[in-house]
């Protein structure tokens, strides 16, 4: 039997859910840029809907922060799984790195009211940490399975390399610096041949060894 809703709860608008919608991917916009035009009237400007709208479904600044920050890493998420079906597995794990990066240009924009989020939400780091971390887990482990990168690393040495070269960057066209420094990062996760023999005494995602005889 379907549960009927609850007596007075309604479902929220379709306009109201666009408008939403339309906020948070200006804000990724907005605050990935970040200086001056990081506000939230910029915000509300690139959505093209009023500030009083903005302020309806965020009250507060930290809240649309908190908001694209999740909606952020819900995104990672779902493109780890889709990328799971991809012909080249290590195509799918650079790819996938290389969406890190916009993420990390989003959080830039705005990590000093992330600070304030944070202490008072002591587990949003700690959500998004877990979430990412077994995202590219999957993806690994699979590049590694099918013989395309080496086995001796983890998914949490891959995210603290691709998030460390992003901050380490301060200069306006950074993105595009990192971009081509991850094509060289990958480059040096590919399996070599003269790498083989030292892989096969073991590495994170090398199978398990059978049972002694």
């Amino acid at each position: 039997m379907t549960a009927c809703p609850a007596k007075g709860a309604r479902k929220p608008r379709a306009d109201a859910v666009r408008n939403r919608e339309r906020v948070l991917a200006a804000a990724k916009l907005v605050f990935g840029q970040g200086g001056e035009a990081a506000s939230l009237e910029a915000v509300a400007r690139q959505a093209g809907v009023g500030i009083g709208t903005l302020y309806r479904h965020f009250p507060t600044r930290e809240a649309l922060f908190e908001a694209v920050y999740r909606r952020e890493v819900e995104q990672l998420v779902d493109l780890a799984e889709a990328l799971r079906t991809e012909a080249s597995p290590a195509e799918a794990l650079r790819r996938w790195m290389r969406a890190i990066v916009e993420f990390v240009a989003t959080k830039k924009g705005m990590v000093a009211a992330l600070a304030i989020v944070v202490k008072g939400s002591s587990d949003l780091m700690a959500y998004s940490q877990d979430r990412l971390t077994r995202a590219v887990e999957a993806l690994l482990r699979r590049a590694a399975e099918a013989g395309e990168i080496r086995r001796d690393i983890g998914p949490e040495d891959l995210l603290r390399t691709v998030i460390g070269l992003c901050y380490a960057q301060d200069r306006p066209d950074w993105q595009e610096t990192v971009l081509r420094l991850l094509d060289v990062f990958m480059d040096g996760l590919r399996r070599r041949p003269d790498a083989d023999q030292r892989e096969a005494q073991g590495g994170l995602f090398a199978p398990a060894a059978g049972p002694r005889r």
